[in-house]
């Protein structure tokens, strides 16, 4: 090994002043730069906005999504302060905008409830932006200043006169560290629409001024997260008339909870502490938990229902069909990690436990006919375990879903290693016979389906683990399904849909996406999940060949690649009619294929659209379908 020019001393020794970090390590601060990181720019900014709200000095939040992409939060709050830092002797603004960890957030007197612990937020969009500038407005004064890349143009100075106090952050993404710069109004709309239901009463808007036609939201909630609840099971037949909802507040911590059940299966609670959406849970879900299962087998034995069902209630079966948020507003929580995504504080889950099992108890003895209603629904939920375990059993006995019998439709590979192993899940025996011989054998499994499966939003999982659909998926991944379901065991890291591209395709991928949303969600979450995309044309003349995923890029080739000669193009109707070779060059063939990784930034509004498309509700169906029917394009597709 050459040790040229390798030498290490105190010259290879950087040291990263002010912002520079930020701009040299972006994704430690906002997670990614791609859309996800882009968003969060937004979402640092907002978050001090809704800090001035939850302290009571705000009640009115303006997002503006301005042409080229430049983004403005403006705010009716108290208005950064201005005067100088004793310390740096410089405007505190400055400070608030060119400091990692400086803020008004860690005294807990400024502000007793606050998400942004970390102090970074809007320095590190400062530091990401283009260009940024700041608007102040207090003590009957306007206060301006720009940065460039994090790095101030001018000192804080007075611009105009203000009778109102407030705060304007302006800012354009930096192309040169962002794969993209376009917002999506829909992804922001739904995270301002979160925290409207969170915070009560607060009002933000949000305008799209990038088109001729401008789009807008108002969000205000006066019922909080009892609207949460009713928005979350509109799509759902709730049990029932309205959402339980209580609060409770003990010293400086503050627990509200909504609740209201459905005749679905699926649980989903969302937890936030501070507006901040703990997808880990923690403490607060853990004490949340153990207050149903408490409550739930006390009202059994106080009315002697135990007897009669003869059974315990477990934990899961008090949570089948439950919808429910908790919103934590707490001074020192103590997050696991910059992601901020578990609550650690050992204190809270005998609070939250206590508050919950007091004030259910209570609503049960109030509201007789609904406590009713519920138990009934968490019996029939046990009783489905019970069946499930026994199904789970007999399975097991047949040996079905141990890996010494694998289903018979099954051409695994031969690589034992999971991150180097892909599974392709494909439609129908015809396509998945030339997949067969297409693949890699060494690392690429196939998996053929037939027919159209089961759609789990409509079934409980001993039906699931019964469906002769759905167990050749169960036993080919390893790793269990449900509550048992560890991710560590599966057998493939890359498990890739590959269907039409028809109606058929599209309905069977999304029974899939589904099935593994509902009942394997850590491969959504841990993005083991892949949509194949097969071309839609193959176009040729003489020795040239060129695939064509959509129409448009069609009439691209056909334009730019075959000026005189005469064109072939075939449009595919099916995987079906590709012969191996072109399946493998065109969909298969990891250094040429093109393959969609199914993500899910928003739990929340995943949840809500799996229960409109493939709920029980028509309604709901009819609203969403009219409302983006004008965007479908190749609805043959």
């Amino acid at each position: 090994m050459s040790t040229e020019n390798q030498e290490y001393s105190s010259k290879s020794i950087q040291v990263l002043e002010g912002l520079e970090a930020v701009r040299k390590r972006p994704g430690m601060y906002v997670g990614s730069t791609g859309p996800m990181g882009l968003h969060h720019l937004v979402y640092e900014v907002v978050d001090n906005s809704i800090d001035e709200a939850v302290a009571g000095f705000c009640n009115h939040i303006r997002v503006t999504i301005h042409k080229e992409d430049i983004i403005e939060v403006s705010d009716n709050g108290r208005g950064i302060p201005v005067d100088k830092h004793e310390k740096y002797n410089v405007s505190a603004l400055e400070i608030v905008m060119t400091k990692l960890h400086a803020g008004g957030k860690f005294d807990n007197k400024t502000y007793k409830i606050s998400g942004g612990l970390h102090g970074v937020g809007v320095s590190v969009v400062n530091a990401l932006s283009e260009w940024l500038e700041v608007r102040v407005a207090r003590d009957g004064k306007i206060y301006s200043q720009r940065y460039n890349c994090g790095v101030k143009e001018y000192d804080v100075k007075p611009v105009g006169k203000s009778e109102t106090n407030g705060t304007q952050v302006k800012f354009r993404a930096d192309s040169k560290i962002f794969e993209t710069t376009e917002y999506n109004f829909d992804v922001l709309s739904k995270r301002l629409r979160e925290l409207a239901f969170l915070n009560k009463g607060i009002k933000i808007e949000i305008r799209d001024l990038r088109k001729k036609e401008e789009k807008f939201h108002i969000f205000q909630f006066n019922g909080g997260i009892v609207t949460f609840i009713e928005h979350l099971n509109e799509a759902k037949n709730a049990l029932h008339p309205k959402p339980i909802y209580f609060e409770y507040i003990k010293d400086d911590i503050q627990l509200e909870v909504a609740m209201e059940y459905n005749d679905g299966y699926a649980e989903n609670v969302f937890a936030y502490v501070n507006n901040i959406n703990t997808t880990e849970g923690g403490t607060h879900v853990s004490g949340f938990h153990a207050a149903l299962t408490k409550t739930f087998n006390d009202y059994l034995k106080k009315y002697e229902l135990d007897k009669k069902f003869n059974a315990v209630i477990s934990g899961d079966d008090t949570r089948e069909g439950l919808t429910a948020v908790l919103s934590l507003k707490i001074p020192n929580p103590q997050f696991e990690g910059q992601t901020k995504t578990k609550l650690g504080n050992s204190e809270v889950k005998g609070l939250v436990q206590t508050a919950v099992s007091e004030k259910l108890a209570v609503f049960f003895d109030e509201n007789p006919k609904i406590g009713k209603i519920i138990i009934e629904k968490t019996m029939q939920a046990a009783k489905a375990r019970e069946a499930a375990r026994k199904a789970r059993e007999l399975a097991r006995r047949k040996n079905e879903l141990s890996s010494e019998s694998l289903p018979g439709k099954l051409a695994d590979c031969s690589e034992r290693n999971p991150d180097l192993c892909e599974l392709y899940i494909v439609e129908g025996d015809s396509a998945g016979g030339s997949a067969k011989q297409a693949r890699d054998r060494t690392f690429q499994a196939i998996l053929p389906l037939w027919g159209k499966m089961l759609n789990v939003e409509k079934a409980r999982i001993s039906k699931i683990i019964e469906n002769d659909k759905l167990m050749p998926i169960i036993a080919t991944l390893g790793a269990g399904i449900g509550e048992d379901f560890d991710v560590s065991k599966i057998r493939y890291s890359k498990i890739i849909i590959m269907a039409d591209a028809d109606v058929d395709g599209s309905h069977i991928r999304t029974l899939l996406l589904t099935f593994f949303f509902r009942y394997m969600r850590p491969l959504v979450e841990n993005e083991n999940i892949y949509i194949a995309m097969p071309p839609l044309y193959k176009i040729w003349a003489q020795d040239k060949i060129f695939y064509a995923f959509n129409d448009e890029e069609r009439e691209k080739i056909v334009k730019n690649e075959f000026k005189t000669d005469k064109i072939n193009i075939q449009r595919y109707k099916g995987l079906g009619e590709m012969n191996p070779d072109q399946l493998w060059d065109t969909t298969m063939n990891p250094a040429s294929r093109s393959i969609i990784r199914v993500t899910c930034e928003d739990i929340v509004a995943a949840e809500t659209m799996f229960s409109v498309l493939m709920g029980d509700q028509v309604e709901p169906r009819r609203k969403f379908i009219e409302e983006y029917a004008k965007e479908v394009k190749n609805l043959d597709i």
